[in-house]
């Protein structure tokens, strides 16, 4: 991928720096940093496309890292108090919190949200962005987070998530967890499909 040479200013980063920040995590904890580069702008933009903001209710974001989804969340029309990150890394929690003011930037465990948000969602959320790294986990515990994500939301809202592999990343349950995947995003290193989850 080629960059663009841009000035450095106080109040601006390059933009390979989120990069930079993405493979030092990956580095420090594979596990929890489920990319080694931050999503692109296309991809993200998918993932906020399947959430409307004219619906009611708060939206659960799980890894958002440095923020790509977040943006296009607020780009999307969703204003920044609706928008609820659980982010694990405190380094990105920082970021997040200078980058985008007015979001809800809380700092713990995406695989165990319910306990993580604590009651903080002002109500059932219309949906649940997951940037995080669902193949590092059984598959007994991915159908947990996703019945729990789905307890937290409106009836019928979807649990949309990113994978750069060619299956699911949550194994469909029929009548119990149901979904379907998008068209690659070529202009994603690597490329990446997004799958929408929903509980009938």
């Amino acid at each position: 991928m080629l960059y663009s040479q841009e000035p450095r200013t106080a109040n601006h980063k390059p933009k390979g720096h989120d990069e930079v920040r993405f493979l030092h995590s990956w580095f420090k904890n594979p596990l929890k940093t489920g990319a080694v580069a931050p999503s692109s702008p296309g991809l993200a933009r998918m993932m906020a496309s399947y959430l409307d903001p004219r619906a009611d209710g708060p939206v659960i974001e799980l890894g958002p890292g440095t923020g790509p989804v977040t943006k296009a969340l607020l780009a999307r029309g969703f204003a920044p108090e609706r928008l609820h990150l659980i982010e694990y890394n405190p380094e990105f929690c920082e970021l997040l919190r200078q980058r985008y003011p007015g979001v809800n930037v809380i700092r713990g465990d995406a695989y165990a949200m319910a306990k993580t948000l604590n009651g903080r969602l002002p109500g059932n959320a219309v949906g649940v962005v997951s940037s995080l790294p669902l193949f590092t986990m059984p598959v007994e515990e991915r159908h947990r987070m996703v019945n729990e994500a789905f307890d937290l939301c409106h009836p019928g809202s979807p649990f949309i998530q990113f994978t750069y592999a060619v299956v699911t990343p949550v194994p469909l349950v029929p009548g119990k967890i149901e979904g379907k995947v998008s068209p690659r995003v070529w202009m994603n290193l690597p490329p990446a499909r997004v799958w929408v989850y929903h509980r009938p």
